[in-house]
């Protein structure tokens, strides 16, 4: 992988490899799949340096770890949302006011354009086992070439008031959805142990 990453010779484009490997712990294809997502992104939305983004990841999978090493798009600070539907797609905004009307791009690694890339678009579909360092040559082969995107009008969410009740089961304190009275925490333990229960 290191030969990779001396290869590459734009070195904005290095220095952002070097930051999710620092981050991630190796260059995996899905975190280099989301470096060339945020960039795309970057450009299409002309987002500027200091810009604050907001991403929601539609996989859990080394995605989005680069909008964390490359955004500072954390689940913490609430500018990382994972909606985990198995897909490498990703939908970014910049920040704005709540209620106020904004661009986004929702950007997709597209198989009907990896199929161009029989090795690429293999490992993309798990259908053959194509080591990391081959299929992110291809991706910087590639570029924004295997990925398909889309601008949306996104109205900014108001945020929910904050409600700290006590739980009746296991009396600590959680935030409250709606007008629950038992914690999530109990409620998925019911849940199990009704699960677990013999039906006679």
């Amino acid at each position: 992988m290191e030969e990779i990453i001396e290869s590459v010779k734009d070195p904005k484009m290095r220095s952002q490899i070097e930051k999710v490997v620092g981050f991630h712990g190796y260059l995996s294809t899905g975190a280099f799949v989301g470096l060339q997502m945020f960039n795309l992104a970057k450009r299409v939305l002309k987002v500027s340096d200091g810009d604050r983004l907001f991403a929601t990841c539609e996989t859990y999978n080394c995605l989005p770890d680069a909008f964390q090493a490359l955004a500072g798009c954390t689940v913490g600070n609430k500018s990382l949302r994972i909606k985990d539907h198995g897909k490498m797609a990703v939908t970014i905004n910049k920040r704005a006011p709540v209620g106020e009307k904004i661009k986004g791009i929702r950007i997709v690694l597209d198989p009907a354009k990896t199929r161009r890339y029989p090795k690429l678009h293999a490992w993309y579909m798990k259908t053959e086992k194509v080591p990391h360092p081959e299929v992110v040559t291809i991706l910087l082969d590639a570029g924004e070439s295997v990925y398909t995107y889309e601008i949306l009008d996104l109205v900014v969410p108001e945020k929910p008031a904050k409600r700290i009740v006590i739980c009746d089961d296991c009396k600590e304190s959680f935030v409250q959805k709606v007008r629950e009275t038992i914690c999530p925490a109990c409620s998925e333990e019911i849940e199990n142990d009704l699960e677990e229960c013999p039906v006679e």
